[in-house]
């Protein structure tokens, strides 16, 4: 891995260039400077996207995206100076030593502030027949004015919030498209060896602290495991803005995370920030959650969104079981389905299944390369393969 220094409008990021075994595309990441828990489902995503496509992995590297852009002038100013043109004073960006032409691009952005990145490779634009970014959480509630400015010269924006897909295409004048989140369905999937399910309720990430209790009582009562998170969220040093835990390992992370799914005979998830609905806008969308513990065929306790992406997504029987958000009778939710083994085992069947031929992350590069006009890959049509076996096996 190469390292190259680029100084820019902001603060002097750097790229890491993994060359890949192809070479026509170049993914642009954030994991470097991003590298909190939250983000890593998107890493994932791009690890498979780079696997299936050999392409070259640009890792930004620099000071922390929350303490850069603490404001939104900064974007701002860096969009009126030109991505990848010029610093405000008038100095020339230098340009990034990646190989000159590529035939596709395609950046990952956890939210719009991080478009700074782009100004890390000098007339970015030029060196792409097709651009396309994926940002993953954009809220239209958030949405910066200008960022129309700093997409404008995507061929194509790809959102995983459904709710602002319309105001997106009006901010940049270019085609939006809804992008659902996916998991490595064969990562997480618990055949062919499925391991005993000793874990009786996963409940990670946000909570209500109602259902929590209750989640509590009953384990104490009933000698039951219950797996939750004892960390909480804290100031970052020196402001008032709260983070989540940095992770050392994307991939170690994520093995962790799958290792303890599989484990698990329920999980819990919620719609996406269901402990504070003011950041959506009153909205309805899908957490990742509930890809995650589909995939490892976990029974899902939970408020699902009420939506017809959901609906359409989720549409096999019991994908979900509708329990409230603040809930304090889920424990009888959970004695009532124990009672009931054969469709405990009809249910996990089901979410592994579906999750192998609907969510994986290789649908979500094939709606991708389809806009671009690329044609699959060896890679792309051999992990199509594995997938399929893996369904079959799990049917009785």
């Amino acid at each position: 891995m190469s390292r190259f220094t680029i100084p820019t409008a902001i603060s002097d990021p750097t790229l890491e260039v993994a060359e890949g075994l192809d070479g026509r595309t170049l993914v642009l990441s954030m994991r470097r400077v991003a590298d909190l828990v939250g983000y890593c489902a998107m890493y994932e995503f791009e690890d498979v996207l780079v696997a299936m496509l050999g392409a070259d992995l640009a890792c930004v590297v620099g000071p922390q995206p929350r303490s850069l852009l603490s404001g939104a002038g900064k974007l701002a100013g860096l969009v009126r100076s030109g991505l990848g043109a010029a610093a405000p004073g008038g100095a020339a960006v230098p340009s990034t030593p990646l190989r000159e032409r590529y035939d596709s691009l395609f950046a990952i952005f956890n939210n719009p502030y991080e478009l700074f990145a782009l100004n890390a490779v000098k007339q970015w634009r030029k060196r792409f027949r097709f651009a396309a970014c994926y940002i993953c959480e954009a809220w239209e509630s958030q949405l910066p004015a200008f960022l129309g400015e700093a997409l404008k010269d995507f061929d194509h924006v790809f959102v995983g919030v459904r709710g602002s897909v319309e105001v997106l295409t009006k901010l940049c004048g270019r085609p939006c498209t809804y992008l659902p989140m996916g998991v490595d369905t064969i990562a997480f999937c618990p055949a062919p060896n499925p391991p005993p399910r000793a874990i009786d309720v996963c409940g990670v990430g946000r909570r209500s602290p109602v259902t929590h209790a209750a989640l509590l009582d009953w384990a104490r009562k009933t000698n039951s495991f219950y797996y939750y998170d004892t960390i909480q969220s804290a100031p970052a040093r020196g402001t008032s803005r709260s983070i989540t835990f940095r992770v050392m390992s994307v991939q170690e992370h994520r093995f962790l995370f799958s290792t303890l799914l599989k484990r698990s005979r329920y999980f819990i998830a919620n719609r996406a920030w269901a402990d504070r609905p003011a950041l959506t806008g009153g909205g309805d969308e899908i957490a990742a959650r509930f890809y995650e513990g589909a995939a490892a065929g976990c029974v899902i306790l939970g408020e699902p969104p009420d939506t017809d992406d959901f609906r359409e997504q989720f549409g096999w029987r019991d994908s979900v079981i509708r329990v409230p958000f603040h809930s304090q009778h889920i424990a009888e939710v959970i004695a009532e389905l124990d009672a009931a083994p054969d469709r405990l085992s009809s249910m996990r069947r089901e979410s592994a299944v579906n999750s192998l031929m609907r969510h994986d992350w290789l649908y979500r590069i094939q709606a991708i390369l389809k806009v671009a006009g690329v044609a699959a890959t060896p890679a792309l049509v051999a992990r199509e393969g594995r997938l399929s076996e893996l369904a079959k096996s799990i049917v009785p």
